[in-house]
């Protein structure tokens, strides 16, 4: 029987100004391989002086090495060093869970959420594209497994030069609790929104499109409220104060399922993703949803949302019209969905990835 496999888990990412989707999954996975009593996590971080703001906080260890993001990354990429090991003590497996592959001895897994830089360099920082294309040189080189959350993203994996023998399709989970109609009306009441609302979700960045989705609102008679309800990222991303949309900024995990449950439309043109978590998150609300056809959320969503060409605002202005009208069908079709999809699942399918190596 094999014994307990030793995983350093990179969580560095909890630290930054916009931890993201790879900080949500990183940090729901950790939190389902608990009941995998042969897998023994410890987190990973550099040097900080403070906990992570909520809701980051790791509920696994975190062993410190003695530099931080964005030194640590650049340290990792140039150098290969601190090893994790050097926090960590002797562990069987690395696991990386962004792009930037960690300095190890152990066998390294990775996790790759998105190549979208490949598609749309314009979309990111110079010095973005640069560090993540080191990244993906060495996860070429080094990566024992790569974990990808959709096909869309194995087969850019493909495409890149990685081998389909190194890759392994991981899906990412979804929160299912949904939020009754008192949690509801507590959140719209919190941020004063009105009672028919149009819903964004998501870091403010170039390739959501946001301007293409406020773009839609003038084919709209009637448009309701846009409700934009993200951190700030980058780049010339639609972020401005626009009529008839209103930013809400970063918002708290535990008013999310209110606010999703309260949108007549959750909207989502996004250019390009590696998954589409909020897609499923508004779907565990019973909410409809519009996202973009030809993407890897359009796999995430299946037959439960209607698609769009997110680079006709026109197009994006029919889908939202053709959504309000087929709620009741959208709702069923998406709460059985979602259904499919848990974090219990991705840990289990991580777990495997592990075994496998460890095996």
């Amino acid at each position: 029987m094999m014994g307990c496999v030793r995983v350093a888990y990179t969580l560095e990412q909890c630290w930054q100004r916009v931890p993201g989707g790879t900080g949500v999954a990183a940090l729901r996975v950790a939190e389902a391989l608990g009941p995998h009593n042969d897998v023994r996590l410890v987190g990973v971080a550099g040097r900080h002086r403070r906990l992570p703001p909520e809701p980051w906080v790791p509920d696994i260890p975190v062993a410190h090495l003695p530099l931080a993001a964005p030194w640590l990354y650049e340290s990792w990429l140039r150098f290969q060093w601190p090893k994790v090991e050097m926090a960590t003590g002797k562990v069987d497996i690395a696991h990386a869970t962004t792009l930037i592959p960690c300095a190890t001895d152990a066998q390294l897994v990775v996790t790759l959420h998105d190549l979208a830089f490949l598609h749309s360099p314009q979309h990111f920082t110079r010095h973005g594209v640069r560090v993540f294309r080191r990244s993906l040189q060495q996860i070429k080189a080094r990566a024992d497994l790569v974990l990808c959350c959709s096909q869309a993203t194995m087969d850019d994996c493909v495409a890149a030069g990685i081998g389909d023998d190194r890759l392994r399709l991981v899906p990412l989970g979804v929160e299912t609790a949904r939020a009754d109609a008192t949690e509801v009306e507590r959140v719209r009441a919190l941020y004063q929104l009105p009672q028919e609302y149009l819903l964004f979700v998501g870091t403010v960045e170039p390739r959501k499109n946001l301007k293409g989705l406020v773009a839609a609102l003038e084919h709209l008679p009637d448009a309701p409220l846009l409700v934009v309800a993200g951190a700030d990222g980058w780049g010339d991303a639609g972020g401005e104060p626009h009529e008839g949309v209103t930013f809400l900024g970063f918002v708290p995990s535990e008013v999310l399922a209110g606010l999703y449950g309260g949108a007549s439309v959750f909207c989502y043109p996004s250019e390009r993703e590696g998954y589409g978590l909020p897609v499923l998150e508004a779907m565990a609300q019973g909410t409809p949803v519009v996202t973009s056809r030809g993407t890897a959320t359009e796999e995430t969503a299946g037959n439960a949302a209607v698609l769009v060409d997110p680079m006709d605002p026109a197009d994006i202005a029919r889908g939202i019209e053709e959504a309000g009208r087929r709620r009741k069908e959208l709702q069923a079709k998406g709460l059985a969905r979602v259904q499919r999809r848990s974090w219990a699942s991705t840990a289990a399918l991580t777990a495997a990835a592990y075994r496998e190596l460890a095996g």
